[in-house]
C-alpha cells in the first residue's frame, strides 16, 4: 500500500466518492471525524458501506480507542461485514494489539470469516506513554500489518502549543516519527507516515511524502482525496532507481559467491542487493 485515505464513518457520500479514486485503502473512521452524538449512527452507516459491492481499495475501519469503552461495540457492529482491517488509535503497545486480536478471533468465527484475515494497523504515537511501547510490537500478533505515527493527538498529550511550523515538525514529533519508523521495521510491518494537514499546499505534500519514502516509509495516511495521486506517484520508484536496481541484482546474480562487489565505481554488499529487490518489489 502507498495511500490510506480517511473517510468519515457517517458520510456515505464521501465514501462513494473515495471508492472511485486511486487510494490503495480507505479508512472508514468511527473516531475523530465523528462527533459523539453521531457515533452510534456511524456504526450502522459504516456497516452499510462495508456491505456495498467492493471496489479496488481495501477497506479498513478506525475504531474508537480502547480507553473510550466503545471499541468492542464498534467491532460488534462492523465485523459481520468483513472489513479488510482495523485501525486501532492511541495504541499503547503490543498488549493492545493482542487484546484486539483476541476479539477479532471471536468475531471472525461468528461471521464465518477466514481466521486471521482481518489485519490490524496501529496509530502508535498519539500519547506520550505510547512512545515507550514502540519496541513491544515485534511478534505481538500475526495480524499486525502496519504502524502509523500521528502528531496531532501527541501534541495534546504533551500540552504543546503546536507540533510544527513552516512545514517542519518540531523535535518531539520528529522523534516520534523516527522511532515509529524503526519500530515498524523491527516488527517487519508497513511504516505509515502521518497525514498532511495543509490541504491546499500540494507542493509541500509531495516534498513531505518524498522525504518519508527516502527514510523508509512505504505508505502515507491522507485526509483529502486530492492528495491521493500525488502520494501514489511520490512512492513509486523513478525510472533511474529501477534501472539501477536491475543492474545491482544482475551484478550479484553474475557473482553468486561474492559478498561484496564493485559496480560503476561503487562498492556494493548484500544490503544493497536487498534494497534493490525492494525497489523492484514495489
Amino acid at each position: 500500500m502507498r495511500s490510506m485515505l480517511f473517510v468519515p464513518g457517517d458520510s456515505p457520500r464521501k465514501f462513494e466518492k473515495a471508492s472511485q479514486g486511486a487510494a490503495d485503502a480507505l479508512i472508514i473512521d468511527l473516531e475523530d471525524s465523528v462527533v459523539a452524538e453521531k457515533k452510534d449512527e456511524a456504526r450502522v452507516l459504516t456497516r452499510t458501506m462495508l456491505e456495498a459491492p467492493r471496489g479496488r481499495p481495501q477497506l479498513y475501519v478506525r475504531v474508537n480507542a480502547l480507553d473510550t469503552g466503545r471499541t468492542l461495540g464498534d467491532l460488534a457492529a462492523i465485523m459481520p461485514a468483513k472489513p479488510d482491517g482495523i485501525v486501532l488509535p492511541k495504541s499503547r503497545g503490543g498488549d493492545d494489539v493482542r487484546n484486539v486480536a483476541l476479539w477479532l478471533d471471536a468475531f471472525e468465527a461468528a461471521a464465518g470469516t477466514e481466521p486471521g484475515s482481518t489485519r490490524i494497523v496501529v496509530v502508535a504515537t498519539e500519547t506520550a506513554g505510547s512512545i515507550f511501547g514502540l519496541g513491544s510490537y515485534k511478534d505481538c500478533s500475526p495480524r499486525l500489518a502496519g504502524m502509523m505515527w500521528g502528531a496531532e493527538d501527541l501534541a495534546a498529550s504533551l500540552g504543546a502549543t503546536e507540533n510544527g511550523s513552516g512545514g517542519v515538525f518540531h523535535s518531539p514529533y520528529r522523534l516520534a516519527r523516527d522511532l515509529c519508523l524503526m519500530a515498524a521495521a523491527a516488527a517487519e510491518v508497513t511504516a505509515i507516515d502521518t497525514v498532511y494537514t495543509d490541504i491546499d499546499n500540494l507542493a509541500g505534500l509531495e516534498a513531505e511524502t518524498r522525504a518519508a519514502r527516502r527514510d523508509g516509509f512505504t505508505c502515507k495516511a491522507l485526509i483529502h482525496p486530492k492528495h491521493v495521486d500525488i502520494v501514489n506517484a511520490a512512492f513509486e520508484p523513478t525510472a533511474d532507481e529501477r534501472a539501477w536496481a536491475v543492474k545491482v541484482i544482475a551484478a550479484f546474480a553474475d557473482n553468486p559467491n561474492a559478498g561484496t562487489l564493485r559496480l560503476e565505481g561503487r562498492m556494493l554488499d548484500k544490503p544493497h542487493l536487498r534494497a534493490a529487490q525492494k525497489v523492484l518489489g514495489r
